[in-house]
């Protein structure tokens, strides 16, 4: 008597299909897994450049009702005293009373393609301005700024040992220094509190080396203080400055570095 024929034998190819996916699944998985390793331990410092702090909101225009208020003028005597008073209330010198200063390079780290930056940063800022000027006309006669590198920190401990001997060679330039050459016309309205564009000329000493530069910068006046915050980008071979070769850490670091800035001042 002849035999039934047996049914086709599947199994096989299910579990190749089933392998298959279960190596996928892991591939995935390997690869997200790689990019939160990178994205949340590896990759350099995600921080905002340093700007000037918000201003407070000025305060309301007064209305008709207010008897000790002109109803005929033009603007709000809050605005009005502040820029009719910029000269005149400003003239002076003023001193840093805290501030923050740094870097900011791009760098690559090792065995990962994508850049990122390096941002260190110290609040041992010291120094003073002088404004002089009558009516609305202020001007920026004079203005020093001294960092203390030593105390520069990153996020990461390495890279901040090796700029002790290597980029910044903070254990030989213990400190930074910015001098004002050229006299700065303030517009009236940074002492009205709005953040206004200004460009500082001086003589920047880093790395031992002294050029002048011109500083892209904002400043303001808010409730008797003054903050400016500004950044310079330039090449570091301006100022003899050699990227630090942190052998298994980073890979390279760019050619251009940032000064970034960010003092606030009181009068007297």
């Amino acid at each position: 008597m002849r035999r039934p024929e047996a049914p086709l034998q599947e199994a096989p190819t299910v579990t190749r299909s089933r392998s298959f996916a279960l190596v996928l699944i892991a591939a995935v998985a390997v690869v997200v897994g790689g990019y939160l390793a990178y994205d949340n331990v590896l990759r350099g410092d995600s921080v905002a450049p340093l700007t000037l702090p918000s201003a407070a909101a000025p305060a309301a225009a007064p209305t008709t009702a207010d008897a000790s208020v002109d109803p005929s003028a033009s603007e709000p005597a809050s605005s009005a005293a502040a820029a009719s008073g910029a000269a005149g209330g400003v003239a002076g010198t003023w001193t840093i009373t805290s501030g923050e200063a740094g870097y900011r390079v791009r760098e690559r780290l090792a065995n990962l393609p994508a850049e990122s930056d390096a941002v260190g940063r110290t609040k041992d800022v010291t120094g003073s301005i002088t404004l002089t000027g009558s009516g609305d006309a202020v001007q920026l006669t004079a203005a020093t700024v001294q960092v203390n590198t030593t105390t520069i920190a990153s996020d990461e401990s390495r890279r901040d040992n090796r700029m002790r001997s290597e980029g910044l060679q903070t254990d030989q330039y213990q400190t930074a220094s910015f001098t004002l050459t050229k006299p700065v016309a303030i517009p009236p309205s940074a002492g009205a509190g709005t953040a206004t564009n200004v460009t500082l000329t001086g003589d920047l000493t880093l790395h031992g080396v002294t050029k002048t530069v011109d500083i892209p910068a904002q400043a303001q006046l808010v409730n008797g203080t003054i903050s400016v915050a500004g950044s310079l980008s330039f090449p570091l071979s301006d100022f003899n400055i050699t990227a630090p070769n942190i052998g298994g850490f980073i890979l390279s670091i760019a050619d251009t570095g940032t000064l970034e800035f960010a003092v606030n001042l009181a009068k007297g």
